[in-house]
């Protein structure tokens, strides 16, 4: 597929998991590549390998501040992501998502550039309509641990939005479900990181409540591969646009399948479940499928298997204590 002619493309967020992987494939298209990141969540090792490449910038800068740069495309994934980092400092995380957006639109509207939002899943809250079209307004209670980073996002969508209304900045906005791969954060408190980690170093598997609750698990290689489609596409495409595989898993099988395929002898054990944590959560992709013309490709157990050798080498990397 064709993405255009070489772009100078700003990445907010692009030392993090997502970000990083983002950045490799649009230095493979031929663009430049500013990356920002303020590694609060981001690390300096997920594009250390990218450093030495001609067309990629590195710059620390947190976009709750302005930025003055020069650029043809935004994508905005500079967020974290995940309850143990959002819930750190929730007032910065409603920050970064409501001054981040303002700051990032504020920019493409002085640049005419086009900016994608990555926004996310969370938006629907815990969903009432299973699965989720994007039509549907979410069930998000506005006062509890998750709400920093849920209403952060949401309020983000309506500041694209309203900039793309009244001041005619072109913009992109894709929710974003349950993505996993290399480079996620090993201590990020995600399912798939955990079970990984806690069955790689032979710990118990912690399931939460009884296990049954369900998730729809993307690989991130399918995920960049949306974005950049959804960047790709012209003016009158606004979104949003769910991105997320359909396939839907019980954490209990999500499990079984690690332990399996990391041959770990490790038990289950179960804690209860945090505070508004959904029941169900699976994408209606239809949208993305007729305009994007896509759908993941990679399989949950395919997916795994390369995010379980990426967990192996960084555990072996670390230093040992003692």
């Amino acid at each position: 597929m064709r993405y255009g002619t070489m772009k100078k493309i700003l990445v907010t967020g692009g030392a993090g998991f997502l970000g990083s992987h983002l950045c490799e494939r649009l230095l493979a298209q031929g663009h430049e590549v500013l990356c920002v990141d303020n590694f609060f969540t981001g690390a300096r090792r997920n594009v250390a390998h990218l450093l030495d490449h001609p067309s990629f910038e590195l710059m620390r800068h947190d976009v709750t501040f302005p930025l003055y740069v020069e650029v043809d495309e935004i994508y905005n994934l500079a967020c974290p992501a995940s309850p143990v980092h959002y819930q750190f400092d929730p007032v910065q995380t409603t920050k970064t998502s409501v001054h981040g957006a303002i700051n990032v639109l504020g920019l493409a509207k002085r640049v005419k550039a086009t900016v994608l939002q990555a926004s996310t899943s969370e938006v629907y809250g815990d969903p009432e309509v299973h699965p989720q079209p994007e039509e549907y307004w979410g069930r998000v209670n506005p006062i509890g641990f998750r709400s920093c980073y849920d209403e952060g996002k949401r309020c983000a969508e309506t500041l694209f939005f309203d900039y793309h209304r009244q001041h005619q900045v072109p913009i992109k906005v894709v929710r974003i479900f349950n993505t996993y791969g290399p480079r996620m954060h090993p201590n990020d408190g995600r399912v798939v990181s955990n079970l990984i980690v806690q069955a790689l170093k032979g710990e118990d598997i912690t399931l939460y409540g009884d296990g049954q609750q369900t998730r729809s698990f993307c690989y991130v290689d399918d995920l960049i591969e949306a974005m950049l489609r959804m960047m790709a596409t012209g003016p009158e495409v606004t979104g949003p646009i769910n991105i997320g595989n359909p396939g839907e898993f019980t954490i209990r099988e999500l499990a079984e399948t690690v332990r399996d395929l990391t041959g770990s002898s490790s038990t289950f054990i179960h804690r209860p479940l945090p505070p508004d944590d959904p029941r169900q959560r699976r994408p209606d992709i239809a949208r993305a499928r007729a305009v994007l013309h896509w759908e993941p490709t990679i399989s949950l157990r395919e997916g795994l298997a390369k995010t379980i050798a990426y967990f192996e080498a960084y555990l072996a990397s670390e230093p040992k204590e003692g």
